[in-house]
């Protein structure tokens, strides 16, 4: 499982789209302003965006918009207008991360007193369901008013837990609210969502339910089956994050294969580079890593899983060693070629593709101190550690082999020690 966020506009495109099928809706319009929306056209398109108030936000997958001053609140649509020429294409920083300003979501302004808080997270056995009726930005600092509750995986119905939630709910909304949380749940599940926080949502007098702030993750895995429900929902990138053509080539790769190959850089002159099969296996590696206070070190994250041919092996690790070679380190880098025990990934065949790409950049591997550790296990694993063993000495390359009998954290300290840590 990927998890994958997702713009607040899909998001809410997505809940009053299916919600009514599960026997609840809520209130909601809205247009996504991108770097090629007209606006002199574009309520041509919306009329309402000249008759009502409105919400304008960025909208790029980050947090805590209203108290960085980015939200504008009960604007007319030339005051919307205003809003986008002073924000539009501005590069602010958020927390780390710094970028441009280029998504903006346009709402109707909804007047409101009562703001409540719901939120869903997929855990290993189950869902947890966190909600509140003090919702809005000052929610974390109001969390011990929030309650939680947790549905088992194998549960089928929610109806007690949700009532226990609502018990300090005002009477007269507690039967909406139950519906919308119940429907919530079910659009969540089978949408195949893995995180959902609604803060605030709110109720009128007419008993309609609105959402005034959503930020939602679904398991991109599960896209093959839901091409009709999601209508191409896209996956900006996070904000700050810059965009490699190397990680645009590899998902090419994954969406033409039936093995899954992921790559994703988080920093290109960082000294630890990996190479790790299984999505579990390579947070393991990471997390380890990060625990010995070496975070800012991992240049990469990714796997490669679900039997590879060697020739997508080979192209994997190739754009992985192309990357870690163009800058050289004085102090040197280190490459893990790690894995668990696979099911049946055949270690012979992937690493022979590995081992090609090893003896192409060799020259580079030895000119910029790169020292190679490997672990695994699984089919073949014995005749793939013995070719990746002779490699690295026909190679002269510093290179460690290990097999299953290494645990996956003792091989990361032994990392540790090739980088002088």
């Amino acid at each position: 499982m990927a998890r994958r966020k997702i713009r607040e506009y899909d998001a809410k495109r997505l809940l009053v789209d299916h919600l009514p099928q599960y026997g609840a809706g809520i209130r909601w319009k809205g247009v996504l302003v991108t770097p090629g929306t007209d606006l002199t056209t574009l309520p041509q398109h919306y009329p309402w965006l000249l008759s009502e108030s409105l919400v304008i936000k960025p909208d790029q997958l980050f947090g805590k918009r209203g108290k960085l001053g980015l939200v504008g609140v009960n604007l007319s649509f030339d005051k919307v207008k205003e809003f986008l020429q002073e924000y539009r294409n501005k590069k602010i920083t958020v927390g780390k991360a710094t970028d441009t300003l280029t998504h903006f979501l346009v709402e109707p302004f909804i007047p409101h007193h009562q703001e409540y808080y719901l939120s869903l997270t997929s855990e290993r056995d189950g869902i947890a369901i966190y909600f509140s009726t003090l919702g809005g930005i000052e929610v974390e600092e109001n969390w011990s008013k929030v309650k939680k509750g947790f549905i088992p995986a194998i549960e089928s119905s929610a109806e007690k837990l949700i009532e226990a939630l609502l018990d300090e709910t005002p009477p007269e909304q507690k039967e909406d609210i139950s519906l919308f949380i119940t429907a919530v749940l079910q659009f969540y599940k089978n949408l195949d969502f893995v995180y959902l926080e609604l803060n605030p949502f709110t109720i009128d007098a007419h008993n309609h339910i609105h959402i005034l702030d959503a930020v939602a993750q679904v398991d991109d895995c599960a896209a093959f089956k839901h091409t009709p429900e999601w209508k191409g929902l896209p996956f900006p990138k996070a904000f700050g994050r810059k965009s490699f053509p190397e990680e645009e080539f590899i998902e090419n790769i994954d969406k033409e294969s039936g093995a899954s190959l992921k790559l994703t850089i988080l920093n290109p002159t960082g000294r630890i580079w990996n190479i790790l099969s299984g999505g579990g296996a390579s947070i393991i590696y990471l997390d380890s890593i990060a625990n010995l206070g070496k975070q800012e070190e991992i240049a990469n994250y990714g796997e490669y899983s679900g039997n590879p041919t060697a020739q997508e092996s080979y192209l994997y690790a190739k754009t992985i060693l192309d990357l870690m070679t163009r800058e050289p380190h004085p102090q040197g880098k280190i490459l893990l070629i790690g894995g668990a025990i696979a099911n049946f990934t055949d270690v012979e065949k992937t690493f022979t593709g590995i081992i090609k790409a090893l003896r192409e950049y060799q020259e580079k591997l030895r000119a910029g101190k790169i020292s190679v550790l490997v672990r695994r296990g699984g089919p073949n694993y014995g005749k793939g550690l013995k070719l990746m063993e002779l490699a690295g000495t026909e190679m002269n390359i510093p290179m460690r082999v290990q097999g299953p009998d290494t645990p996956m954290v003792e091989m990361v300290g032994k990392a540790m020690e090739f980088l002088g840590a």
